[in-house]
């Protein structure tokens, strides 16, 4: 199913997509949640990031195509960093370009939500502690990566992390999903979850082998070639198959 993350008049509450619209529900799918008879139409919903994590845990340089295009090799093992909660944003609202910056790209990227505490969780094991996956766009300042190497602060900026537009619980990542980036409806990257270098089962293994990681924590499996410059006044979609398509504006700060 899909799972929501929607304002209400009475709050912000999970739902489920169904035909007629949203179904709310109460509590948390990482919990518990019951429905309830509350539909709201799709016409009048506001969604919000379909979760918000104690952390994000983003993979760089998991596709060949892509880390060749910045003139690198792709590593031996996973190569991770963190963003920050505050970067998470979620659909239609605006990624910020920071005054620190001058060139701000955009990165399509499939997320995994995390369902449960895990920890050194075996690859074989990975399915059982995912609660499904969304899209994600892991906005980075490429002038501040490339001048000072501090990943952190070029995707760490507040907004930098859009997330959405909903978790898709049956997903399968073995699948052969594609994922793409629009730009003002300029396809900008264009290509396959299974070119990742690393799959979800050894991702999940190698990040909970160094890191507990708790419900409702984000993995950024990585980007493809093409990424590139956004501006203000663009409108950035990242496109997931099975998933939807995660849309925000760019403004300036």
């Amino acid at each position: 199913m899909k799972i929501v993350r929607v304002q209400t008049p009475e709050g912000i509450r999970y739902g489920g997509v169904e035909e007629e619209g949203i179904r709310v529900h109460e509590g948390s799918p990482l919990v518990a949640w019951e429905p309830t008879e509350v539909m709201i139409p799709f016409r009048d919903v506001r969604l919000l990031s379909p979760i918000l994590p104690t952390k994000v845990v983003a993979v760089g340089r998991n596709y060949e195509d892509h880390a060749a295009e910045l003139g690198n090799v792709t590593p031996d093992a996973p190569a991770i960093f963190l963003k920050p909660s505050t970067s998470v944003i979620g659909p239609e609202e605006a990624i910020v370009l920071p005054t620190a910056s001058s060139e701000v790209h955009h990165e399509a990227e499939m997320a995994i939500v995390i369902g449960t505490v895990a920890r050194n969780v075996r690859a074989e094991d990975a399915n059982s502690v995912i609660l499904g996956f969304t899209a994600a766009n892991d906005v980075t300042a490429r002038d501040l990566q490339r001048v000072d190497g501090q990943w952190g602060r070029a995707k760490g900026f507040d907004t930098f992390c859009p997330l959405g537009p909903a978790i898709e619980t049956e997903f399968d990542p073995l699948e052969d999903h594609a994922i793409e980036c629009v730009v003002n409806d300029e396809i900008r990257q264009g290509a396959s979850i299974i070119d990742m270098v690393f799959g979800v089962a050894e991702l999940v293994e190698f990040i909970t082998s160094a890191m507990t990681l708790l419900p409702g924590d984000v993995i950024l499996t990585g980007t493809p070639s093409g990424v590139g410059p956004i501006v203000a006044g663009d409108r950035v979609e990242v496109r997931l198959d099975g998933v939807g398509t995660l849309a925000n504006p760019v403004v300036a700060s």
